[in-house]
């Protein structure tokens, strides 16, 4: 089925490129979270979130760092990647074809190879649901949207693991991850990769997501830190030298929706 970007998607692309324009691509996310908070008296936990990513990728990244964009979107976290890893190499997925052929025209450079592909814990072809008029929210589950008449349009997308694609050759320095709740599919079909090159992971998991697929906070701690040897933390508690989470406490940080974006790290 072929699909077009509509309107309100379009114009949110321009708003950023011109974003980028003015204040840098790097500064872009905090001057989302500046303005919302100082005129729309708004904390946009997703703006921060973003702010305090730019600030781990400026801090773990190297000139040379092999970095892996798993829902890649319009290529924000990409573009900081490049950023901050000049001669870095990159894998970027992004199995929603608007997105995908967005990335294909703005990021012609031989070190970034874009996928159109929806990494999880199995190869094949399955259905995606887009979300029209958000697609951000597109995901292999339908989950909680902000919106409930949200326009969702049933399409093909291809599978594959991170195990299958990346070669053991490769040293991986980071990953980012932002799926819409299959970030666990995501990890089990990495663990060989996560477990030989203990990269940093940013992730989300939250509820209205994570849930919609069935997945604990316990089943991600539980395959990161005990099975791949790495530990969780907050982003701000990892760029500040805080103590990582404990189980427990990442399952309440889980439950009681205080926080949804994580680190995890060695």
């Amino acid at each position: 089925m072929m699909i077009s970007m509509n309107k309100k998607v379009q114009i949110k692309l321009v708003l950023h490129k011109l974003l980028q324009l003015l204040f840098g691509e790097e500064n872009v996310p905090y001057m989302i979270f500046l303005f919302k908070q100082k005129f729309l008296n708004k904390f946009d936990r997703n703006a921060y979130y973003d702010w305090l990513t730019t600030r781990i990728l400026k801090r773990a990244l190297h000139d040379d760092s092999i970095c892996v964009d798993i829902g890649c979107h319009r290529g924000d976290i990409l573009s900081l990647m490049l950023k901050y890893s000049p001669k870095g190499k990159f894998l970027a997925f992004e199995p929603l074809p608007i997105f995908y052929e967005y990335l294909l025209n703005n990021f012609h450079v031989p070190n970034v190879k874009i996928y159109d592909i929806a990494l999880s814990d199995k190869k094949g072809i399955t259905s995606f649901n887009y979300v029209v008029n958000n697609p951000a929210y597109s995901g292999l589950q339908k989950r909680q949207y902000i919106n409930l008449d949200e326009k969702v349009v049933t399409i093909d997308v291809k599978t594959d693991t991170i195990d299958d694609i990346i070669s053991n050759d490769e040293k991986i320095s980071l990953i980012k991850i932002d799926v819409e709740g299959a970030e666990l599919q995501v990890l089990k079909g990495g663990q060989h990769t996560i477990k030989r090159n203990q990269p940093i992971i940013i992730f989300e998991h939250g509820l209205g997501g994570s849930d919609f697929y069935g997945t604990q906070p316990e089943d991600i701690y539980d395959l990161l830190c005990l099975e791949c040897g790495l530990k969780i933390s907050l982003l701000d508690s990892w760029l500040n030298d805080y103590k990582s989470l404990s189980r427990e406490e990442f399952t309440e940080q889980f439950y009681k929706g205080l926080n949804y974006y994580f680190i995890a790290h060695p």
